[in-house]
C-alpha cells in the first residue's frame, strides 16, 4: 500500500474529512522527517508507510479532543503530535517545545517548507517554559510518567487548562500515583489505524 493510499484510508478510518492540500502537506511532512532522520536520528521508525500509521495517524487520533486556542506540544521531538495537529487544525496556534536544538531546527525547516503560520517551534524544557500567553491546551506523547508531566507542567495550568498525555497500555499506577492536585477527568481509548498496539489518552486538570 502506498503512504497516499495509508493516510487516505486511515483518515477515514478516523471519521476525518482532510483537504487533498492538507493531505499533501502531511505526506511533505513524512518526506522532510525520512530524509533528515537519516543525519539527526529522529525516529526509530524508517519507512514511510510506517512513518504515517505511527506518527500522523497516531497523533491524529487525538483531533476530537483538541479545542481551537493555544496548543503547547511539550517534548514534540520531531513535531508530533503538534505538527500534523497543525496542519489539518489550522485554527490552532501550537508550540512545538522541545530541549534538543537539532530537533528544534528540523521544526523550523518543517514550518518553513510547508508554509505553517501557526507553528512556533521553541527550544526550552517544559518546566522552566514561560510563553507570553498560557495554552488552553497542554499535550504530550514523550513524558516517561503522568507525574512528571503534570509536575512539569503545572505552573503553565491555569483553571481551565487541559493536559493531556498520549499513552500506551492503560495507566493504572501512574494514575494512582498522580498528586492530589492533579485530577484525572477522563481517559479516552485510541484506535490507530494500521497500529496493533494499545493506545490511550489521558486527560487531565490541575487543582488551584
Amino acid at each position: 500500500m502506498s503512504p497516499e493510499t495509508t493516510l487516505r484510508s486511515g483518515l477515514e478510518a478516523l471519521g476525518l474529512s482532510v483537504e487533498e492540500n492538507r493531505q499533501d502537506a502531511l505526506l511533505s511532512f513524512v518526506g522532510l522527517l525520512q530524509r533528515w532522520n537519516t543525519t539527526y536520528n529522529l525516529t526509530a521508525v524508517r519507512s514511510v508507510d510506517e512513518m504515517v500509521s505511527k506518527h500522523i495517524l497516531d497523533s491524529l487520533s487525538v483531533f476530537e479532543w483538541i479545542p481551537p486556542g493555544r496548543l503547547l506540544d511539550a517534548g514534540s521531538g520531531a513535531g508530533l503530535p503538534g505538527i500534523p495537529l497543525a496542519i489539518v487544525k489550522p485554527e490552532l496556534e501550537v508550540t512545538t517545545l522541545d530541549s534538543a536544538g537539532k530537533k528544534v531546527r528540523f521544526m523550523n525547516h518543517v514550518k518553513r517548507s510547508l508554509g505553517l503560520g501557526n507553528v512556533n517551534p521553541v527550544q526550552a524544557r517544559l518546566e522552566s517554559f514561560e510563553p507570553e500567553a498560557k495554552p488552553g491546551t497542554v499535550i504530550s506523547r514523550a513524558f516517561t510518567s503522568l507525574g512528571q508531566f503534570v509536575n512539569a507542567a503545572r505552573h503553565l495550568a491555569g483553571e481551565d487548562t487541559r493536559l493531556l498525555a498520549m499513552k500506551g497500555r492503560y495507566p493504572d499506577e501512574e494514575i494512582e500515583a498522580l498528586p492530589e492536585w492533579a485530577v484525572v477527568r477522563s481517559v479516552e481509548k485510541l484506535v490507530v489505524p494500521g497500529l496493533h498496539e494499545e493506545r490511550h489518552l489521558v486527560i487531565m486538570s490541575v487543582c488551584p
